[in-house]
């Protein structure tokens, strides 16, 4: 397989602009491959933006941000599938790209990863299992059936979103998919993160992009109500970032990237990652099925089921 240049992309959306945010992503995925990129990843909730005033407001006192951003939320399929779906096919690489999902005939907005692949075609998705803390007012719960990994001439990719990683049994569930990169798109902005994605490296032997967004409150428009209420200005941040590339022995190839946009590339070579598991496969011969064992249900969950 060789190796091939990965990047993580970190940027601000166009916060609560569906149409402005991925015309950016269509720029940076572009930016990405020009640099020689096979595979971009950008940042949770990246279109039209992660939800942050969730950990600031009062609950049910947010009905006018939530309603903005439920209404610029991407509805999977649809057009706006298509063209970022036509984005990935423009710049001609693999893209991982993190966004608010609705369905076409409903209200629950869903936290996602897009997977495309260079001719646009859409391979996969993820939808977080388990918003987290405040989250958990604006987004539903994901079911077993999005586990979702894709193959590459480069290797298998999937992965988890934010704190999913910080679930046992979903990184072993995974891990058994045989991942040779493995993305994190997350809002943590901690030093701690950082020790997660090393730790994640070297337990799943697989490389570890980890991407979240960059945003101060001056990306707020102040055409929002209560803007000013809510965020300060520059000073003001949201997520500083911390774009990191590790690679299977848990070592850093790339990043820490805070407190600015940019993308942050790493070289990658999945035949490094099959041979260190020689060493340690936590899924193989690691695994002494004989003494654990994890049952997994990939069935799709849905409150109401049509039966002809």
């Amino acid at each position: 397989m060789g190796t091939v240049k990965v990047a993580a992309i970190q940027a601000s959306p166009v916060f609560l602009d569906r149409a402005a945010t991925i015309e950016k992503t269509a720029e940076l995925l572009a930016k990405a491959a020009a640099e020689g990129a096979r595979l971009a990843v950008l940042p949770e909730g990246f279109v039209p933006g992660y939800p942050d005033w969730v950990w600031r407001a009062t609950p049910w006192d947010d009905h006018h941000w939530f309603a903005r951003w439920q209404d610029q939320a991407v509805v999977v399929p649809g057009p706006d599938v298509e063209r970022l779906g036509k984005a990935a096919r423009a710049a001609g690489i693999y893209a991982a790209v993190g966004v608010n999902e609705r369905e076409p005939e409903g209200s629950t907005i869903y936290n996602t990863i897009l997977y495309f692949g260079p001719d646009g075609r859409l391979l996969g998705k993820h939808r977080k299992l388990m918003p987290t803390g405040g989250e958990r007012l604006v987004w539903g719960y994901g079911d077993g059936s999005t586990l979702t990994v894709i193959d590459t001439p480069f290797g298998r990719v999937g992965g988890l979103i934010c704190w999913e990683n910080y679930m046992p049994l979903a990184r072993a569930a995974m891990y058994a998919k045989g991942i040779d990169i493995w993305i994190a798109p997350t809002w943590d902005n901690s030093e701690t993160w950082v020790s997660t994605l090393r730790h994640i490296a070297k337990e799943g032997r697989q490389y570890v992009i980890g991407v979240a967004p960059c945003m101060r409150g001056s990306d707020v428009p102040d055409t929002i109500k209560g803007r000013d209420q809510m965020y300060e200005g520059d000073d003001d941040w949201l997520s500083k970032g911390n774009a990191t590339i590790v690679d299977p022995e848990g070592e850093i190839v790339a990043g820490p990237l805070i407190g600015s946009e940019g993308i942050v590339y790493a070289d990658v070579d999945v035949a490094f990652a099959r041979a260190s598991r020689r060493k340690f496969d936590p899924t193989g011969h690691y695994s002494r099925p004989d003494v654990f064992r994890l049952t997994v249900d990939t069935r799709a969950t849905s409150p109401v089921v049509f039966e002809e």
